[in-house]
Order: structure tokens, then C-alpha cells, then sequence
């Protein structure tokens, strides 16, 4: 039995699937939405809140939820919400005050996803029997 057609075939079929699912993969990366966050600032100054500045880039004509979270010392959440931003403009800037049940030690943007897509955000890891603080922040 001649083994050079089977390893032939085997490696000529795993190149065409390789390239199949390229393919499929940058079709489904174009069709995508172009949505850009980053994190521009934050200051804890305060033990109740913390100032979380960003960025969000995307289509005009696209509303988006971005996703907030400041953790403490621990990494365990003390500060979690769900912001949207409006359609209208292609670029926005925002600052919210995220209140916090303790210090925060860091703060950051999980992600931004077109709103009403509930599956690509990220839920809040508060520990058991922790309920998340009412947002925003206010005086």
C-alpha cells in the first residue's frame, strides 16, 4: 500500500480547510460593526466613586452599551455599569462617576457593543451576596 496519496490528501484537505475558515473568519471580521473604546483616565480620589474618562469610535448611526468596572486592591468588583452612548456621532468622549463600595484600585472598559446585544457583555463579578451599586454617582 502506497502511503504518499493518503498523507498527500490528508495534508492537501487540512490546506483547504485552513483557508476556508480564513476566508469565513475575515468575511465575519468586514460584516462586523467598528466599534473602538479606550480608556482615557480615571481618578479614585474619592473612597465613594471614581471618575472614568473614554473614548468611543464607531459609525454614526450606531448606539452602543459600553461596560464599566472598578475593582479593588483584590481585583474583586466595587463598581460596575452598563453606559450607553447614543447614536449621532462617530466620536465620543464621556466621563461617568462610577459609585464604588469600597476604594477602587483600578478602573476600566470591559468593552462597547452595539446596544441590545446582551451576549457580548460581560456580566458584574461581585462576590456572593453583594449586590452591585445603584449608578451613577451623584452628590
Amino acid at each position: 500500500m502506497n502511503r504518499r496519496p493518503i498523507m498527500r490528501n490528508i495534508l492537501v484537505g487540512g490546506a483547504i480547510s485552513i483557508f476556508i475558515i480564513a476566508i469565513m473568519f475575515v468575511t465575519f471580521s468586514l460584516a462586523q460593526k467598528n466599534i473602538q473604546f479606550r480608556l482615557l483616565a480615571w481618578d479614585a480620589s474619592s473612597p465613594e466613586k471614581v471618575d472614568i474618562n473614554f473614548e468611543v469610535r464607531k459609525p454614526a448611526d450606531l448606539a452602543v452599551t459600553c461596560v464599566l468596572r472598578a475593582q479593588d486592591k483584590n481585583r474583586i468588583d466595587v463598581g460596575y455599569a452598563e453606559v450607553d452612548v447614543p447614536s449621532g456621532s462617530d466620536y465620543n468622549q464621556l466621563t461617568y462617576q462610577l459609585r464604588t463600595l469600597a476604594p477602587a484600585y483600578t478602573a476600566e472598559v470591559l468593552t462597547c457593543v452595539s446596544r441590545g446585544d446582551p451576549t457580548r457583555v460581560p456580566g458584574p463579578q461581585f462576590p456572593a451576596g453583594v449586590a452591585p451599586p445603584i449608578q451613577p454617582w451623584s452628590e
